[in-house]
Formats: structure tokens, C-alpha cells, sequence
């Protein structure tokens, strides 16, 4: 399974924006310790089960630093690596290679960290029809990447940003005035193809959205009774409108929400709350 982002402008300026944090007044160590023709050769290895994600990233890291580095990637996006496995090899000048090493691994270690947290979820709804998808609770600049190391998880993505989808919240609620209102507004004004989706927090406001013609309606911190009897109520539609729940999904509810025939899950923890996985990077020195 692989999801690769693309080298995009923004994923290149974060690379330099993250070297220029680490890198910008250089590597006094590497400078006063290191003879500056002595090559190496790096493997990037995991120190723990985990799903491998942003491995195109590490390696645009190191040949910015120095493009006389080489690559050589042992693994794909969205692999499982057990301990002491190789994930790749980079080879180069050992100062070049030393300087590029921790924003490589920040990366690497972050978007594997997601992907492991995703599979987890993914695997957890296999073989029903729930579908674990992401949020818009990414780390400033790094949506694209979080994004895709999500997808490397085999979950999948909710909207990219605002201009994605229509999703009427509890504050566009606030400012409309109502369900209803919103909804026509959202039908008048919105591109004609997009799908309407309304985030309810109660069954009152579901049975509104409902006769408002949701086409897809979010179940917000519902209670397992409640997931319930919406279901009942959303069942009697035609069409039916796809049901999403979100707020206090858990691996351990999972289970529950697709016995109840929920549609999607979006959970925010995918990205927000998953750790940072454990890989390093085992340098070996060469003759210059």
C-alpha cells in the first residue's frame, strides 16, 4: 500500500523552512570534527513494529542538503516494518549526511507514526462497511503529507481544506439561524455537484437536517443510544442521507458504530494525538 505525496512547492518549502530551523547558521560539530572528505553510508532502520510513511520526503531531505547524496529506498509508503528492518540506504559525503539526519528522521518519524495509528483504526473496521476517515486537525503546513501518511494506513481522507465540501457546523448554524436556512443557502450557493453535509449534535436537530434534505449528516458525540435510534430515523429516508460520526471515537467503539450501520467515521486523533515512531539511522564510514 503506498500513498506518496507529491514534491509540491509547499512540501519543498517546508523541507527548507525545517533545514533552515536546524541548519541555518550550520554544523559547527560536523565542521570542527569531521574530516570534510570522509564519505559513509547510512541505513534508516526501524527500532519498532510500525507502518513506514514519508520515506519520498526523507529522502528529498537529504538531497537538499547535498545532491551528491544517494537513495536507495528498501521499503514503500504504507509498509509494515518490524524491528531492524531497513527502510533505506542514503550514501554520501559523512558531514552532508550527518547534517541532513535529524530533519529526516523528524519527518519520517512523524508520518510513520500516523500511518501506524491509522492501520490500527483501518484494520479495526475490515470486513464492515465503516470507513475510518481523517480531519482537518493537521499540523500547520503539513496537511498534504499528514494526509497522505493516513492514506499509507489504508484510512482515508475527509475534506483537504474548506473549499472541499460543504459542512455546515454548529457556528454556521449560530450565524443562519437554522437548519433549514442553511441548508437552502448552502443548495442556492454551493457548486451543484457538492454533496450538503450537516453536523447535528441532538435527534431534534437530526430530524431537521433530515427534512431539510442532508445529504450527509454528522452525528456529533452522539451516545451509542442515540447512534441508534439515528439510525433508525435515518433509515426510513429515501434517500438515504450517509451518516458520519465524530467526537469520542475510540478503537474500542469502532466495533459498535458498524454494527449500528454508520457509514464513516472521521476521527481527529489520527493525526493530532498519533506518537512519533521509532527509527534511526545506523551510520557506517567509508574510506574517502
Amino acid at each position: 500500500m503506498t500513498a506518496t505525496p507529491d514534491m509540491t512547492p509547499s512540501v519543498a518549502a517546508l523541507i527548507d523552512l525545517a533545514l533552515e530551523e536546524d541548519l541555518g547558521r550550520g554544523d559547527v560539530t560536523s565542521t570542527a570534527v569531521l574530516d570534510p572528505r570522509a564519505t559513509a553510508e547510512a541505513d534508516l532502520v526501524a527500532r519498532e513494529r510500525l507502518v513506514v510513511a514519508g520515506l519520498a520526503v526523507a529522502a528529498a531531505v537529504f538531497q537538499r542538503v547535498d545532491r551528491s547524496i544517494a537513495v536507495e529506498l528498501a521499503a514503500a509508503d504504507g509498509d509494515e516494518l518490524a524491528p531492524g528492518a531497513r527502510a533505506a540506504t542514503v550514501r554520501g559525503r559523512a558531514s552532508s549526511l550527518l547534517a541532513a539526519e535529524r530533519t529526516a528522521l523528524n519527518f519520517v518519524q512523524r508520518l510513520s507514526g500516523i500511518a501506524t495509528l491509522s492501520r490500527r483504526y483501518h484494520e479495526a473496521v475490515r470486513g464492515t462497511g465503516l470507513r475510518v476517515t481523517d480531519t482537518r486537525k493537521t499540523t500547520p503546513g503539513f496537511r498534504l503529507l499528514e494526509k497522505a501518511a493516513v492514506r499509507a494506513g489504508g484510512a482515508a481522507n475527509h475534506r483537504f481544506d474548506l473549499g472541499s465540501g460543504v459542512l455546515i457546523k454548529d457556528n454556521h448554524l449560530a450565524v443562519a439561524g437554522s437548519i433549514g436556512e442553511a441548508v437552502l443557502r448552502a443548495r442556492a450557493g454551493a457548486p451543484h455537484g457538492m454533496k450538503i453535509e450537516v453536523e447535528v449534535d441532538s435527534l431534534e436537530q437530526l430530524d431537521s437536517a433530515l427534512q431539510a434534505g442532508a445529504d450527509i449528516v454528522l452525528l456529533d458525540n452522539f451516545t451509542a443510544a442515540n447512534v441508534e435510534e439515528a439510525m433508525r430515523r435515518v433509515r426510513t429516508r429515501t434517500p438515504r442521507p450517509l451518516v458520519e460520526v465524530s467526537g469520542g471515537v475510540t478503537l474500542a467503539r469502532l466495533p459498535e458504530l458498524a454494527r449500528a450501520g454508520v457509514d464513516l467515521v472521521s476521527v481527529g486523533a489520527l493525526t493530532h494525538s498519533a506518537r512519533a515512531m521509532d527509527l534511526a539511522l545506523d551510520i557506517r564510514v567509508r574510506a574517502p
